[in-house]
């Protein structure tokens, strides 16, 4: 069943999304396309769900997003250029990430390290740099990264995942002073969400990960935002006029629209 588009669609808005099959990334995509937003929705696989219900809407790209290689062939073609052409506002959120390897240093796996690096930094930076180059000529841009709140606070057992969420951070607050023109940016870190990420973090050995409880009771006390609220306040974010003011943000700190 096609879901008909809302009266005030804003067709001129288009959203590139990366890891838009799961979690947070399905719930951001599914509220875009509701919104009348077109979407390039870029994963390791595609959304049948999605693609039913939005076939004028959403577009999908198929692509290893922890294969530099192949981001690197993807980005120089002109799927970016082609998508966000006539765009007055243009978005990009770079959202796939993984929390693995968990543990402490000595217990790392050192592909599992490069996937990481590859997969929470230089994807979603080789993006942010090839979407400004291919929106040049639209009216508004704006790069949101899914940050967290390990970006600005060290964790045992996340070194890598601490590691590259702050990376994401650091990359906004300089892009921030780069003032590219019509071009807004901030790492937004999305509270503590109820998705696969987390079921994997309480799967994990508390010699691995001390703090498993922690989130065991977040879970048992239903204190665990689902990913359908923490996309709506992104969303509601990243379309206000505030966006990007700062260049780093928590939803649990935006005001409630």
């Amino acid at each position: 069943m096609t879901t008909p588009l809302p009266s005030s669609s804003t067709p001129l808005t288009k959203a590139i999304l990366t890891g838009h099959t799961r979690g947070i990334g399905a719930a951001l995509a599914e509220q875009l396309l509701a919104r009348g937003i077109a979407v390039l929705g870029v994963s390791r696989s595609r959304h049948a769900t999605l693609a039913q219900r939005f076939p004028g809407l959403l577009e999908e790209a198929e692509l290893d997003l922890s294969d530099l290689a192949l981001v690197e062939q993807w980005l120089a073609g002109d799927a970016l250029r082609r998508f966000t052409s006539g765009g007055q506002r243009v978005l990009l959120i770079n959202n796939a990430g993984t929390v693995q390897p968990i543990g402490p240093c000595e217990m790392q796996n050192a592909g599992e390290i490069a996937r990481a690096v590859s997969l929470n930094v230089a994807t979603p930076l080789m993006f942010a740099s090839a979407f400004a180059a291919a929106t040049a000529d639209a009216g508004e841009r704006r790069i949101v990264h899914i940050s967290s709140g390990a970006a600005r606070n060290a964790y045992a057992g996340w070194s890598i995942y601490c590691a590259t969420k702050a990376a994401l951070d650091h990359h906004a607050r300089s892009v921030a002073l780069d003032e590219s023109r019509a071009l807004t940016i901030c790492s937004v870190a999305p509270g503590v969400v109820d998705t696969d990420m987390q079921a994997e973090i309480r799967g994990t050995g508390v010699d691995r990960f001390p703090l498993r409880e922690r989130f065991e009771d977040l879970k048992r006390n239903g204190q665990l935002a689902t990913p359908e609220q923490s996309a709506s306040k992104l969303i509601g974010y990243l379309l206000s006029d505030s966006f990007g003011l700062v260049p780093t943000a928590d939803v649990r700190e935006l005001p409630q629209a």
